[in-house]
């Protein structure tokens, strides 16, 4: 990333210009991903572009990309208060059918736990 990219960054009103960024340089901005990461989490005030790059990191390489989804998708539940992004996130990393799944992902996923008691305050199947 370069000094004036830095910079640019840095004056991101709401995560679209993170977005956009690593978006379009994937192939070059892992040394820079935790910076990238970390000022979508300062910036992005909704959830939506740390939703919206989760799915696409975890799209792109699920496995190499895991650890920060995790982080991007904690850090969605926090700031989507309003649930807007939080489905999107249960069918593109857990599937379609993580409602049939939800009993055994709440007990080995965190970041599925509190997604879905949050969308599904009195769950019958858990």
């Amino acid at each position: 990333m370069t000094p004036e990219d830095s910079k640019l960054l840095k004056q991101d009103p709401d995560g679209l210009i993170t977005y956009e960024y690593l978006a379009n340089h994937i192939d070059t901005c892992d040394a820079d991903l935790a910076d990238l990461v970390d000022n979508l989490v300062r910036v992005d005030l909704s959830g939506q572009f740390l939703a919206s790059t989760a799915r696409y990191l975890n799209a792109i390489d699920p496995d190499k990309y895991a650890d920060t989804v995790r982080h991007l998708v904690a850090a969605t539940i926090d700031k989507d208060r309003e649930h807007r992004y939080l489905p999107g996130i249960l069918s593109a990393l857990y599937g379609d059918n993580y409602a049939d799944r939800a009993a055994e992902l709440s007990t080995t996923d965190d970041n599925f736990r509190r997604i879905y008691k949050r969308l599904f305050p009195n769950p019958e199947s858990l």
